[in-house]
C-alpha cells in the first residue's frame, strides 16, 4: 500500500500513500470520497497529528465536545457532527423547514417553478 497513488473523488492526483489505509490492490490507488479542494485545505500535519482539527475539518462528531447530532442514541467518533439543516444553511440552500413554509405560502420559487413553470392551469367555472 505503501507508495499507492492517492486518487480524490474528482479523479486529482494527490500522492502517494505513506502509511497505513485501506485501497484498492487491483488498480493500486486509493480513491477518495471527497474532493481536492477539501483535502488540501485540510490541516496539515506537521510533527504531530492532530485528530481533532482533522475530524473538525471533515465535519465528524469526534471534532466536537458536543456535536448538533448529540442526542439519546450512541454517537460514533465517525458520525456527522452537523445535522443536515446545517448543511443547507452552510451551503446557502433552502432548509426543509423553509420550504415547508414557502410551500405552505403557496410562494412560487423562481429556480423550480414546477411542471407548468409560471402558467397556471385553466379554471373552469361552474354553470
Amino acid at each position: 500500500m505503501e507508495g499507492y497513488d492517492v486518487i480524490t473523488s474528482d479523479e486529482h492526483k494527490l500522492g502517494h500513500v505513506v502509511g497505513t489505509i485501506h485501497v484498492d490492490n487491483g488498480e493500486k490507488v486509493v480513491r477518495l470520497t471527497v474532493s481536492k479542494e477539501l483535502v488540501e485545505e485540510s490541516p496539515k500535519v506537521q510533527d504531530e497529528f492532530d485528530a481533532r482539527a482533522v475530524a473538525e475539518h471533515y465535519g465528524l462528531a469526534s471534532g466536537y465536545d458536543a456535536p448538533a447530532t448529540l442526542g439519546d442514541g450512541e454517537l460514533l467518533p465517525d458520525d456527522p457532527a452537523l445535522t443536515a439543516e446545517d448543511d443547507e444553511l452552510r451551503a446557502g440552500i433552502p432548509t426543509a423547514e423553509q420550504e415547508r413554509l414557502r410551500a405552505r405560502r403557496g410562494d412560487v420559487t423562481p429556480e423550480s417553478p414546477g411542471l407548468l413553470g409560471e402558467r397556471n392551469p385553466p379554471r373552469y367555472e361552474e354553470t
